[in-house]
């Protein structure tokens, strides 16, 4: 496996009886980058996203993260064979579920220090509280925090191991917009660091805030992976302006060349063109099109 791809699938397949909830999927996912795997439910995300991290065993196909098989790494004695991965392989990873657990009587900082303490390099924890948001709760049992409060508690759980591929599943369920943004901020710094960080959302403004590509998967088959601005040749989709006639009769047009048709607007109006808005198709739209929504 090349030096700069963390996560190299070739071929991937799972079925649970006659339903193929994976179908021959190939994906690379570069060190460093962040990469958002976008779907509905039941599209084989999170059977995907289960067989990477080493929790569900897959039927065919290669996979390689961080250049060992994670389905050698769940064997336990197996894992001996391919680059004594088990313990090693799992300290090099951060997974963050939609629940890492319940801890309701011990504190914020016990928790931490705790899971630290499974780690060889494991971050300061008070630190890591700090970093996601929780330092003022950090003498507060787990059962009165908030729902939200609780996502942030399940991110430093991920990222107390120093993890150099970061699973996050739905991370910022829970969150008001304010501490959305605090999380992205952190992700992004994660990210700088050198962190690879493969995400799964249904915010498709996460996925465009966030993602250096995004991959959509449908029907257990991986539709197209891009950047977000280039997803399904968005960047090349015909723009809507639309405009009020002085009537005030809503009126609009699809051009390739909205500037042009401004400048036309512009001319005819003598000056400023009233109700005048200029839109491309948005990361959702082109998502929702792929997943055979109208």
């Amino acid at each position: 496996m090349s030096d700069d791809v963390a996560i190299r699938v070739r071929g991937l397949r799972k079925a649970y009886g006659d339903n193929v909830a994976v179908a021959d999927l190939d994906l690379d996912v570069h060190r460093g980058e962040v990469f958002a795997l976008l779907g509905p439910n039941g599209a084989g995300k999170t059977t995907t996203v289960e067989i990477l991290e080493g929790y569900r065993h897959r039927d065919a196909g290669e996979v390689q993260v961080l250049g060992i098989d994670p389905g050698a790494a769940a064997r336990g004695s197996a894992a001996r064979t391919v680059g004594n991965a088990g313990r090693d392989w799992r300290s090099r990873v951060g997974i963050v579920l939609q629940g890492t657990g319940e801890f309701d009587e011990l504190t914020v900082a016990e928790v931490v220090h705790h899971f630290a303490g499974f780690y060889p390099d494991a971050d300061d924890p008070d630190k890591v509280i700090a970093r996601v948001g929780l330092a003022g709760k950090a003498r507060a049992r787990t059962h009165t925090l908030s729902g939200g409060q609780k996502r942030r508690l399940d991110v430093a759980l991920g990222i107390i191991g120093r993890p150099e591929l970061l699973f996050l599943d739905e991370p910022t369920t829970g969150f008001d917009p304010e501490a959305r943004r605090e999380f992205w901020e952190l992700i992004r710094d994660l990210a700088a660091a050198g962190t690879t960080i493969v995400l799964t959302t249904h915010y498709l403004d996460e996925a465009e805030a966030l993602a250096d590509r995004v991959g959509v998967i449908a029907a257990g088959r991986l539709v197209e992976v891009a950047p977000p601005n280039r997803l399904g040749n968005r960047q090349e989709a015909l723009a809507t302006v639309s405009w009020r006639t002085p009537e005030g009769k809503l009126e609009s047009e699809r051009s390739a060349t909205p500037t042009a048709l401004v400048t036309e607007l512009a001319a005819r109006f003598a000056g400023e063109v009233p109700g005048l808005t200029v839109t491309r198709p948005t990361l959702e739209d082109i998502y929702l099109q792929m997943i055979g929504h109208r």
